[in-house]
């Protein structure tokens, strides 16, 4: 069990030329959770299928499967991915966390990225529902990709120990994902864990910052006390 007594690995599942079909990205997104033991495995924005609004029925019917035999492999492991799902007869990009053979958390994309043409096809989810919840003592944040630009919600996620940010980001504006996660790990104080992967468009990067802002390997919760009592945010 992942707990606040202990340094947390990280494992992240990224994209590359040699996995295309959804079969075979579940197939190492389930690898991946096998192997990562008291981990938290990041997998990238609709890591299952892509922005494949061409299939995009086939995609929400592939997530269904997935999330089943993901619940049954994920033990001790803390699992979380973005996927294309339909709820209630639309389709939302929903953030999904599964741990002990179960979805323990789902959050919809809130801020749809139009300049991509998101909004054309997903339900934006509440801004209300950005907040902080908790596993096994951690209270942990998601911001999905775009949502990383909009400051309140960097404020609704102060007192997290960890925010995980699942993204496809452009790769123009790598800069810019980046410094973002930067700011926000020394602004709360807190862990960011930020993962981008997909084509030669997208940023294809992993980053762990500390609450003091460096690049870490993994997550040192002692660290999040020690920044917190040095330079107190009152």
């Amino acid at each position: 069990m992942i707990s606040k007594r202990r340094n947390i690995d990280v494992k992240f599942v990224e994209l590359n030329s040699n996995i295309q079909s959804y079969d075979e990205r579940l197939d190492h997104l389930l690898q991946a959770a096998r192997s990562g033991q008291n981990s938290i495995i990041v997998a990238s924005e609709v890591y299952l299928s892509d922005f494949d609004y061409d299939n995009i029925e086939q995609a929400s019917g592939f997530s269904e499967f997935a999330i089943d035999k993901l619940k049954a492999a994920v033990e001790d492991q803390i699992v979380i991915f973005t996927a294309i799902r339909k709820i209630d007869n639309i389709f939302v990009n929903q953030a999904i966390v599964i741990n002990n053979h179960k979805v323990i958390y789902t959050q919809e994309k809130a801020k749809l990225f139009k300049l991509g043409g998101e909004d054309k096809y997903f339900r934006a989810g509440k801004t209300d529902k950005i907040k902080p919840f908790e596993i096994n003592g951690l209270k942990i944040g998601i911001l999905i990709c775009f949502e990383l630009r909009f400051k309140e919600f960097w404020r609704s996620l102060e007192g997290c120990d960890i925010v995980i940010i699942p993204a496809k980001w452009g790769i123009i504006r790598e800069l810019h994902f980046k410094v973002l996660s930067n700011a926000l790990a020394i602004m709360n104080q807190c862990f960011v864990v930020a993962h981008s992967s997909g084509d030669k468009d997208i940023v294809n990067n992993s980053m762990i910052y500390s609450p003091d802002g460096l690049l870490v390997p993994d997550i040192d919760l002692k660290e999040i006390t020690k920044m917190r009592r040095y330079i107190v945010m009152e």
